[in-house]
């Protein structure tokens, strides 16, 4: 049975301009929960809104932790309704942790840390895996007028919380994200234990739809005492180029083999490449074609050589610049004004000492690490046998003279090639993708 509607106290009402456009805000009282309505266009007879219920979460949607998917699920429902140009987010405190509150919500954390997983955590703490009720969401739609809605979410629960108030769901629109190696098991939990719907998107091989799930990709992310786990990542055509002798890359690959890119981008705490690759190619390295959060982008620069202009030192992401002890003082203080990090690492034979850089971001909290480029990092990687795994996207093309994706290991004979285990394939497109672990 659910509370009856006068149970709700409208306290606010606003117009609240944000980064996905103009929105009504209509706030509602209820226990000790307040319910912000964010309501896009107009709701009109009620029938057929798209809407998400979002349970409040302080430390991914404004800290941005990688330890769940709430922020990015909330960014993609601002989108996706900000488009259709009609719908509703509405945004419940005291739904931290599930209903636990915020410190136990933390308590709960440090259990997972022990081995417990996000329900169990939940149970030892003297609570049920779920404390939350649905009711008087249910009762904050009824009273902006709506009455049947298209429900963003993963859960089963949410959908038939809101038929038990009378809403009608006609249907329920997934709302997958692509896994950060931090939060998977979190995610599978989700699923095994608590009856979510594919929180982590599509099995490869992926169309256009949900992001594709990358773990087969990924393997295992073990990380040493003193490295980050690296994964090498490049896409080449079936003669071994990454470029075409003029340097041309884009595109080698198709779409699909793209968004796979993402989101193992998404799975990552950092992407790399070595500041070639940013004089020439001028990357992004952040996440866009997938729903995921954008790593930390990494660039090798013994010199600091970086230009004020390119793509990497804009503000979409968090970037880390890795140079050494011969670069000028004066430039390390004008990128650290611009809000960009600096690690100062010891020099080696070609520039940044890979090995210094690797140990240095693992002091700075770094435990993953996709390796994007250029050549020569990935074959410094290869060489010094720095690299736990490897993921190579193959196209149909044949490009003759290139840039080669690997150059000279300094390998005489077969026998002491460097192989791959744990192997997994997948037709992605038009592509190929290979992965597998590293052997010596």
């Amino acid at each position: 049975m659910s509370h009856a509607l006068s149970a709700l106290e409208e306290v606010a009402s606003l117009t609240l301009p944000t980064p996905f456009g103009e929105w009504e805000v209509r706030a509602f009282e209820w226990a000790d929960s307040v319910h912000l309505c964010l309501i896009r266009g107009e709701i009109g007879d009620g029938e057929d809104v798209l809407v998400r219920m979002h349970s409040e979460c302080v430390t991914g949607d404004a800290l941005g932790s990688l330890r769940c998917d709430c922020g990015v699920q909330l960014r993609h429902a601002f989108r996706s309704i900000a488009a259709e140009g009609r719908g509703v987010v509405v945004y419940s405190t005291g739904h931290e942790g599930r209903g636990i509150g915020l410190a136990n919500k933390l308590r709960a954390y440090m259990l997972q840390d022990k081995g417990f997983d996000t329900a169990e955590a939940n149970e030892h703490l003297g609570f049920r895996v779920d404390e939350r009720t649905f009711r008087d969401v249910g009762d904050c739609l009824r009273a902006l007028g709506v009455r049947s809605v298209r429900l963003m979410s993963n859960n089963p629960d949410k959908a038939e919380g809101l038929r038990m108030t009378g809403i009608h769901v006609r249907s329920v629109v997934g709302l997958p994200t692509a896994a950060h190696a931090r939060n998977v098991r979190y995610l599978s939990t989700k699923q095994d234990v608590m009856g979510h719907v594919a929180p982590t998107g599509a099995p490869l091989p992926d169309g256009v739809g949900p992001p594709p799930d990358v773990g087969s990709l990924l393997g295992e992310v073990r990380p040493t005492p003193t490295r980050p786990y690296v994964v090498v990542k490049y896409a080449q055509t079936l003669d071994g180029r990454i470029a075409t002798s003029t340097g041309d890359a884009r595109w080698i690959s198709g779409e699909p083999e793209r968004r796979a890119s993402h989101a193992l981008r998404a799975a990552c705490d950092a992407v790399l490449v070595g500041i070639e690759t940013v004089l020439r190619d001028d990357p992004r390295l952040t996440v866009r074609m997938v729903p995921g959060a954008s790593p930390i982008r990494v660039v090798l620069d013994s010199r600091l050589r970086i230009p004020d202009h390119v793509r990497v030192l804009d503000d979409e992401a968090a970037t880390v610049v890795v140079t050494t002890d011969g670069s000028p003082h004066d430039r390390r203080a004008e990128l650290r004004r611009r809000g960009v990090s600096l690690l100062v690492v010891p020099a080696g034979p070609n520039g940044v000492d890979l090995d210094e850089a690797l140990s240095a971001l693992h002091r700075d909290g770094i435990r993953s690490v996709l390796v994007e480029g250029g050549a020569s990092v990935i074959t410094s990687c290869l060489s010094a046998g720095l690299a736990d795994r490897i993921v190579v996207g193959i196209a149909p093309r044949v490009l003759g003279s290139g840039t080669d994706a690997v150059r000279d290991l300094g390998i005489m004979e077969v026998r002491s090639s460097i192989r791959i285990d744990d192997r997994t394939v997948h037709v992605v497109g038009e592509d190929v993708l290979i992965a597998g672990d590293l052997v010596r």
